[in-house]
This record gives structure tokens, sequence and C-alpha cells, in this order.
């Protein structure tokens, strides 16, 4: 797929899965119960033990692409230089750094870029990133968003942090594009085991964010 290809099915699907757990055993287990759930979009965070390996073990499951699988937590260049090696299809950062996008582009790949001030945001987007990643955007609440979106509303966000059933609608209503969800689904999985709980979350949040 092109990179813009990526980008377009992002935006379509709204909801993206951070995949940070601090065992490698228990990821492609958990990869597999996010896709049972219907999740297309999905980034494994470089704080993961052996996230490199399980970019690679998620893309050889699916291969047919109907499954975007990135790498997040990106924060320099050597990250997204052995991300991109191992078949990340899009990076996900959590700070601004043109040096990312940069590397990325070069290899037809997309960028969602953390930044959280105009200043920040707007840096990010002149070096053309495709998706900015406000984060963390639960600390800073829905008025500074709502603030943001206001001079910069041709920008597509992603909210990132703090993102929940009871506030989600919330955020799309004010703007965002889509939302990154981590805790929140690890926890459905760390709480019983099973996977009715995820799948139960995650229904819910699509019902939500495609109001």
């Amino acid at each position: 797929m092109t990179r813009q290809e990526i980008v377009t099915k992002i935006k379509q699907g709204k909801l993206m899965a951070i995949v940070r757990l601090k065992e490698q055993s228990k990821v492609s287990v958990f990869v597999d119960k996010l896709v049972a759930a219907k999740v297309k979009v999905l980034e494994i965070t470089s704080n993961t033990p052996g996230y490199l390996e399980e970019i690679t073990n998620a893309r050889r499951r699916y291969a047919d692409n109907s499954i975007l699988i990135g790498a997040g937590t990106v924060t320099d260049v050597e990250i997204a230089k052995k991300s991109i090696a191992s078949g990340a299809q899009f990076l996900v950062t959590p700070n601004t750094n043109p040096e990312v996008v940069t590397i990325a582009h070069q290899n037809e790949i997309p960028v969602v870029m953390g930044a959280l001030t105009p200043t920040e945001i707007c840096t990010a987007a002149n070096h053309n990133a495709d998706i900015i990643k406000l984060f963390p955007a639960g600390a800073m609440g829905l008025d500074y968003f709502k603030s943001i979106k206001g001079p910069l509303n041709n920008i597509d966000f992603f909210v990132v942090g703090g993102i929940d059933l009871s506030n989600v609608e919330e955020w799309m209503s004010a703007g965002a594009s889509g939302v990154g969800l981590g805790s929140v689904l690890t926890n459905c999985i760390e709480s019983d085991g099973s996977s009715e709980s995820l799948e139960r979350t995650v229904r819910a949040f699509f019902e939500k964010v495609n109001k």
C-alpha cells in the first residue's frame, strides 16, 4: 500500500489500539484478540519487550493488509529505522521529531506525530506529519482541544491519553478525527483473561466514534 492509502485507512478506522505490554509472550495473543474484536489499526510500542519481532510476526500473520500494524513510541530516528525494517506500516510518536517524518516518508511510511502545544502541532504539520496525535489529550482537557482546533481546524487530530467510553463522544464532537486507546483495552484482558470484555468495549467505542 502507498503512504496515502495507509493514512486513509487509519482515518477511516478512527480507532487505533495501543499494544504496550510488559511481557513479550502476551503480545501476539493480545494482537489476535484485538483483531478478533474488529480492530483494524494497532501499534506495538517500542517499550514493549521484543516489539520488533512482534511487529514482524504480526505482519506475517496479517500479510493480506486487512490489518495495519504500526510501531508506537517512536521517539527517535534509530527506533524509526528499526521499526520500518521490521515491517511497521506506520509510525506513532509521543513527541515532535521532524527527523522521524523524514526517514519515514523516504520509505513511504506515514507518521502519526505526537504534539501538544500550538508550536509543536504546527511544527509537525509543517514537516508533513500525516496525522497529529494530541498527547496527552486528557491531561489538557476538552476545552484546550477546542481552543486548539479553532485556529487549526485544517489539521487531522487523533486524541490519545485519558480517552474512555464516558468522554469519547465529546472528543469526537469537538473535532477529533480518531482516538488512540491503550490501557482501557489492555485492562479488559488483564481483568479476567477473556475476550468477551474486550469485544464489548471495542464495539462500544466503535458505536460512539462513528455516531
